[in-house]
């Protein structure tokens, strides 16, 4: 296992493992299993390591406390969080400061980018959500984090409206996002389309 390598290339490499992995509830990660994984997953060459959502579980916050000592020769921990809760001040978001408290110098947060999840879930505005993407990513950038946005349902969003999907990139640009990253959250388009999108994200 410790012999695989990753040859390096013109791209990032970002694994989930710690995070999405986890939630398999076979998967059953330890603080200690953990651990191991990210100094397996550096070793391999993996740029970027999502080690949880230290918002979330106790477990992943103990996770991201004792990361502090790893002497990772190349990638960089990453935690995961969501953009503000709905009429929230950025500056007093619970998830918000959680992330801080990580210490990590990259942040991935979550925002919903499919109007309809805008209007049922949130239950907000569409121009609500729009501002609360670039507050919080505003918020975590004026930290000094390194900010990747990962836009939910982005492949949703472009197919119903793609003047919405292009506002919220649009909107964790302006706050200060160094990545996007486009999510096809429920995995239902095909190939075509998603290189169209992709390619129409790329033109723009």
């Amino acid at each position: 296992m410790n012999e695989l390598k990753i040859e390096s290339a013109n791209y990032e490499k970002y694994d989930v493992t710690l995070r999405d992995g986890a939630q398999d509830p076979q998967a059953r990660f330890s603080v200690e299993t953990k651990l191991e994984i990210a100094r397996l997953l550096d070793d391999f060459g993996f740029d970027h390591i999502e080690g949880g959502w230290s918002g979330a579980n106790k477990k992943d916050k103990a996770f991201f406390r004792q990361a502090r000592s790893l002497r990772l020769k190349h990638a960089k921990l990453v935690d995961f969080g969501s953009t503000a809760k709905p009429n929230t001040v950025v500056e007093k978001d619970k998830n918000l400061l959680g992330l801080l408290q990580s210490e990590t110098a990259v942040v991935t947060i979550v925002g919903k980018t499919w109007e309809q999840n805008v209007r049922n879930t949130l239950r907000v505005e569409w121009f609500e959500n729009l501002k609360s993407i670039t507050e919080s990513v505003r918020f975590l950038a004026d930290q000094g984090r390194e900010v990747f946005f990962d836009a939910e349902h982005w492949f949703d969003s472009y197919r119903q409206n793609p003047g919405y999907a292009f506002e919220a990139l649009d909107a964790a640009l302006q706050g200060g996002a160094s990545r996007l990253v486009l999510c096809d959250t429920r995995g239902a388009n095909n190939d075509r389309f998603t290189q169209e999108a992709v390619e129409s994200v790329v033109a723009r």
